[in-house]
């Protein structure tokens, strides 16, 4: 396993926007020392059953780092999302930075190119991101230095980005009332995602962690910040010390009953693209339905 430094003397100003349709929560992150910042896991809105595209969230994101006279870095995602739509490319086009993800998008783009029945031109290498982070994988905002832990069980490719005194673990971990997430789509794995959650609870107790997700179990209202203390202490899922054999019986037998996440069609045909929407051979964007393939 790769040693992780944290440096919890760096505090980085983290600006959380929640999507009441995906309940989906993206940051940006700036650097306290300086005017780079990082956005984590935008989403575009999109009308499904219309066919309707539009930017309203990543618009959110713009005006507040235009506001706030900001420099955009990276744009990461911290996973191919399956239940909303990336706007990294309509957030590059306006602001620049790099758009990153995890290297295993190669495996995410094999599986589902096949399942989209998409042609040769899709390229299945991970060029359409800017960065594929390997596991242990340094980079910075400003002056403060970034990490990324490999983190797979729910995808091949999630990972968790560690800045300052903060970690953005994606669908790895839910808020300590929300457990963990599914691991049943292809590539996924209960014991992998248990190993992941480990790597994840190893950070030092005092660590942010800032959720992707969050669906306010029990009526609570919405959350996304918690600590590695009170995961490991409180998680419904993996905390107070329970065991893998545990965990994979809970995760498995949980999965086997969910049904699938209501945008997963459109989100891994443009997700896996970088958020690009695909177009036919005419130029025009148009999504694929796969029928009986998921």
């Amino acid at each position: 396993m790769t040693a992780y430094t944290v440096d919890m003397s760096i505090k980085p100003d983290v600006q959380a926007f929640f999507d009441e349709v995906t309940n989906t929560i993206s940051y940006i992150v700036k650097d306290p020392s300086s005017k780079s910042c990082a956005i984590i896991d935008s989403v575009m809105d999109i009308d499904y059953a219309a066919g309707r595209i539009t930017f309203e969230h990543a618009d959110a994101l713009i005006q507040e780092i235009e506001k706030r006279r900001l420099a955009l870095e990276w744009i990461i995602e911290t996973h191919v999302h399956a239940d909303h739509l990336s706007a990294a490319p309509y957030i590059q086009r306006k602001l620049g930075g790099k758009i990153g993800v995890g290297c295993k998008i190669t495996i995410v783009q094999e599986v589902f190119g096949k399942v989209f029945n998409e042609g040769t031109e899709f390229q299945r290498d991970g060029s359409q991101f800017d960065q594929l982070f390997e596991d242990g994988d340094v980079y910075s905002v400003g002056n403060m230095q970034c990490f990324a832990i490999s983190t797979p069980g729910h995808t091949p490719a999630c990972m968790v980005h560690v800045i300052g005194d903060s970690a953005f673990v994606g669908d790895t971990l839910f808020m300590p009332d929300g457990g963990s997430a599914r691991c049943d789509f292809p590539g996924g794995s209960a014991e992998e995602l248990y190993e992941s959650i480990m790597k994840v609870l190893a950070l030092p107790d005092q660590t942010r962690l800032f959720m992707c997700h969050d669906y306010g179990p029990n009526g609570r209202d919405i959350q996304w910040e918690t600590t590695v203390a009170d995961e490991k202490a409180f998680n419904i899922h993996v905390g107070a010390g329970k065991t893998k054999e545990e965990f994979v019986k809970f995760r498995t037998d949980r999965d086997a009953r969910l049904s699938m996440p209501k945008l997963i069609i459109p989100s891994l045909q443009v997700n896996m693209r970088a958020g690009e929407v695909p177009r036919d051979q005419d130029g025009h964007p148009v999504l694929k339905v796969p029928v009986n393939g998921l």
